[in-house]
């Protein structure tokens, strides 16, 4: 009799109600932790504060605490795990208020975002890290891989402050990155894979792809089909942007960026605009996906005063740390030799 008693549905609405009540126990508890870990650091500080003539005191206070509270807390208040706590409150001070912290990120993301120098960059992973909830090995990637200053608005966070225009609904620029970093595919950057082969294994990794595309991106289609009154024409991959509100045709080049390139992008996106865009989108987006490009060439192209076409390299292999901000470095001289040009012309 036991098992014919109760309904599928009914017991599955309990199985559901449990499961969510002990993930938001978990959540509750991981925060509270969070929240103890910063009050930790904050009162170290305080205390190194007091003592601060005497040289090494912060370190001195750390190794006492250790060994005072080590027997009693277990191994997670070791020296380096205190330390850990300090430099928490010293990356995150929030002006003393724990409300600024987000509920919504782990102590590992934290960890991760703690090793992050400049403050408004670190601001901007807490937000995304929280709002895309990513996981902690997602923006452990994002980290690795510069994802803030691959955005093509970059050039500014080498100043003081963050950009403003990043993440601006009406900024499409904000958006798109320069390079983008498909070491997922598995793929060798030489020799040259070709187009077909670049495009199958961006379908089979897909949400991986998704992921470094950035945030609001939807799949809409691959070799879609855009038609004149005489002739086909297919764009190798097709998005939708729900923040910006439009589509994003992308072209797939395992060359280097060539004019007649941006001329059959431009074709695309002007097609599309015509034939596809709805009554409430914003106007279509380009990007020539390449593996290299001449940026004289691209600066004396469409691409330069288009809001609607750019030009992005790709990396099939994980470049290092320092590889990549040097070329991240050279597009920025780039940019601000052309803006000092505008400049003397105004």
């Amino acid at each position: 009799m036991g098992n014919d008693i109760i309904s599928r549905s009914f017991l599955d609405d309990v199985r559901n109600i449990l499961r969510s009540t002990r993930q938001k126990a978990y959540s509750n508890v991981n925060f509270l932790m969070v929240e103890a870990y910063w009050q930790i650091g904050q009162r170290i500080v305080e205390e190194e504060q007091s003592g601060k003539e005497r040289a090494e005191y912060g370190r001195l206070i750390i190794k006492a605490l250790s060994r005072q509270l080590g027997d009693e807390f277990g191994k997670g208040l070791s020296a380096s795990n205190l330390w850990n706590f300090r430099q928490f409150f010293l990356a995150f001070p929030t002006e003393g208020k724990l409300y600024a912290l987000r509920r919504e990120l782990t102590w590992t993301h934290y960890r991760l975002i703690m090793r992050v120098e400049n403050p408004a960059v670190r601001d901007y992973y807490v937000q995304e890290a929280a709002e895309q909830a990513w996981s902690t090995r997602q923006l452990d990637r994002n980290i690795t891989t510069l994802y803030y200053e691959r955005l093509l608005k970059s050039p500014s966070i080498h100043g003081d402050e963050a950009s403003s225009t990043l993440a601006v609904p009406d900024a499409p620029e904000s958006f798109i990155k320069d390079p983008y970093v498909l070491e997922f595919l598995g793929l060798q950057e030489s020799p040259v894979e070709h187009e077909s082969n670049l495009e199958a294994r961006i379908i089979s990794k897909l949400q991986l792809f998704l992921l470094e595309l950035g945030k609001g991106f939807s799949f809409v289609g691959r070799q879609y089909r855009v038609s004149s009154e005489t002739s086909h024409y297919y764009v190798d991959l097709v998005f939708y942007n729900y923040l910006l509100k439009c589509f994003v045709l992308i072209d797939l080049k395992t060359a280097r960026l060539r004019h007649q390139d941006i001329g059959q992008m431009d074709m695309y996106v002007r097609m599309f605009d015509d034939l596809k865009r709805g009554a409430d989108d914003n106007p279509t987006i380009g990007i020539i996906f390449c593996a290299d490009k001449d940026e004289t060439e691209v600066r004396y192209s469409v691409l330069k005063e288009s809001r609607q076409l750019f030009a992005s390299k790709y990396r099939l292999v994980l470049p290092d740390e320092e590889e990549l901000r040097a070329e991240l470095d050279r597009r920025h001289i780039l940019v601000s030799e052309e803006s000092k040009e505008v400049g003397d012309a105004d």
